[in-house]
């Protein structure tokens, strides 16, 4: 499975290490361009799945690149601009963007705006409940686990962990974020809970495949890595 491809589009270089920074962190590819012809280009090119657009960029602006956007993709669209005027909210939200965020931003809050606008968009996707990779296919909608081609007898509480660690590629979770998000509600007890799954889907899923691995980051908590 290949990472999700986030766009950043703005001429200040200093802003797109920031956001590449973060948005690599959290387990994306970061793609970056300074100008909104190369901008159009690279969404014809490299298909990526939500572009970040800064208003004012040499060549061609935010607003006409939204326009060339449009005409050829529904790839949703953050705009990031110093002007915070309601007219140009507007312009934006009517050209086809998805969302807006006024500089200066808390690059948090950019994340937040990103992974709300792609769950919009992806989660209602019947394909955003499988994740496949190298040997491991793992469907949320029959509750199967796929290894090496074989179906595997697995709790669905293990099954919703593995399925939350892979669709997040390289992201560490904390014990506690993991029993938050995938038990669904804050737990205030033994988080050991988490290892005893983990150390079940290692038995599972331990040397199937070089390409990824179930890792404790020690003194944080787990990752699905990928290499």
């Amino acid at each position: 499975m290949s990472k999700i491809k986030v766009l950043i589009v703005d001429d200040d270089q200093n802003i797109c290490e920031l956001l590449r920074l973060y948005i690599e962190k959290e387990g994306y590819e970061a793609l970056v361009v300074n100008d909104g012809l190369a901008a159009v280009n690279a969404v014809n090119e490299q298909s990526p799945q939500l572009v970040l657009l800064d208003v004012m960029l040499p060549k061609l602006d935010g607003w006409q690149v939204c326009r060339e956007v449009r005409k050829v993709s529904e790839v949703p669209i953050i705009m990031l601009t110093a002007k915070g005027e309601t007219f140009d909210k507007i312009l934006g939200l009517e050209l086809g963007a998805d969302d807006y965020i006024s500089k200066p931003f808390d690059t948090k809050e950019v994340m937040a705006r990103i992974r709300a606008v792609l769950r919009r968009t992806y989660n209602d996707e019947e394909t955003a409940k499988i994740v496949k990779f190298d040997k491991l296919e793992i469907n949320l909608t029959n509750y199967e686990l796929i290894v090496d081609g074989k179906q595997i007898d697995t709790p669905p509480k293990e099954l919703e962990l593995v399925f939350h660690l892979a669709k997040n590629p390289n992201r560490v979770f904390t014990r506690n974020q993991l029993l938050d998000e995938v038990w669904g509600f804050e737990y205030y007890g033994d988080s050991r809970t988490v290892d005893v799954h983990i150390k079940r889907l290692r038995e599972k899923l331990e040397g199937i495949s070089e390409q990824w691995s179930l890792k404790t980051v020690w003194g944080v908590g787990y990752k699905f890595e990928v290499k």
